[in-house]
């Protein structure tokens, strides 16, 4: 009888585990919006293909925002594009995995492509000038995704195009919607990007470099901006930077790439007071420090290497840091959980310090 009863709770026991074992995956996909597993984007040069995103995995959960941070030639606007699939064919190969709503954009054919562009997943380019149409209206270039992925009438589509302009500060809207972009200033059109980024309120926006070649003032406005449309729509976003400021101000995670791979992967708090990465520690140690002024400025050494001259084995930050013996390094990097949710490449990291410091290996 005993026994009986023993195995009746046991059963009933782990009824219950699965149950919440079931629920808590459910839960986890329901947050979950873009999961991303060994993605690489190669370009050919010449004869050759060449990794500039190598073996990238992560997810971006609902009400978000995930910064990628990293030098000029890291990969990071190459990963932006490959998630908007934006890449040519011909000279851009792509394997791994980009799934989104069961999809995997990966093998998505163009025309089902161009449905989730815009309408699922919005971006903010870099460059606002060279990414607007200079012989379209302003009004027009918003409308042309309405048209193309909402059922609105031709009025309804102006009325949303003009509701548009005004919810991203633009004073005037009705005038500047009829305005071409060269009559624009730099921060009015980073602000039309927005507009037309977010007007099918896409539930996945990436911004790639969105305050730069704007002066400190517009760029406190814009990122302003994109926190408060982020409150409004809960959207995950994306954000390509190398301004470590924006990284502290907007992100809930960070992501540091370096020569097509994430070095370092952690929560924006936890990467700002206990970095582990000979990179990442290198980028925060080269913003001026206000209460230290007299010191000397931190310069990382060399320059992130070119696809062709970027070595495919051991650590790709090793040469920009000669002075960490190479017994310090793996010879096939991986990342590593060090702390909870907190990944770092290579094991250099626990032999890491900066040339004018004392260490030992």
């Amino acid at each position: 009888m005993e026994s009986s009863r023993f195995h009746y709770f046991l059963f009933k026991a782990w009824i219950e585990f699965e149950i919440e074992r079931e629920r808590g995956i459910r839960l986890s996909a329901e947050k979950q919006l873009l999961e991303i597993q060994n993605l690489h984007t190669s370009f050919r040069i010449k004869d050759e293909f060449y990794d500039a995103v190598d073996d990238v995995s992560f997810a971006l959960n609902h009400n978000e925002i995930l910064a990628i941070v990293g030098e000029s030639g890291c990969g990071k606007s190459t990963l932006a594009t490959t998630i908007m699939g934006l890449h040519d064919p011909l000279n851009t190969k792509i394997t791994g995995e980009i799934l989104y709503k069961e999809l995997d954009l990966v093998n998505l054919n163009e025309t089902l492509y161009n449905k989730i562009r815009g309408n699922d997943i919005g971006m903010i380019f870099q460059d606002p000038l060279s990414a607007l149409n200079p012989l379209m209206r302003i009004e027009d270039q918003i409308k042309e995704g309405l048209s193309h992925h909402t059922k609105l009438n031709a009025s309804q589509r102006q009325e949303r195009a003009i509701e548009l302009l005004e919810q991203v500060g633009i004073p005037n809207p009705k005038r500047v919607g009829h305005q071409y972009p060269h009559e624009l200033s730099g921060g009015m059109r980073q602000r039309v990007i927005i507009a037309i980024a977010i007007a099918c309120k896409p539930p996945i926006i990436i911004a790639d470099e969105p305050t730069t070649a704007l002066d400190v003032t517009i760029q406190a406005q814009i990122l302003d901006l994109l926190k408060d449309l982020q409150k409004e729509t809960e959207a995950g976003i994306i954000l390509i930077t190398h301004d470590l400021g924006v990284v502290a101000e907007m992100a809930d995670r960070v992501a540091v790439m370096y020569g097509g791979q994430f070095v370092e992967v952690a929560t924006a708090e936890e990467l700002f007071t206990n970095p582990q990465h000979p990179y990442t520690r290198s980028l925060l140690n080269s913003i001026p420090q206000e209460d230290n002024r007299d010191s000397e400025l931190h310069v990382i050494e060399g320059v992130v290497p070119s696809l062709k001259n970027m070595g495919r084995t051991g650590c790709r930050f090793a040469p920009r840091i000669p002075w960490i013996p190479a017994e310090a390094h793996e010879e096939n990097p991986v990342l590593h959980e060090v702390t909870e949710n907190h990944w770092v490449r290579c094991t250099c990291y626990k032999h890491f310090h900066f040339r004018d410091e004392e260490g030992e290996v």
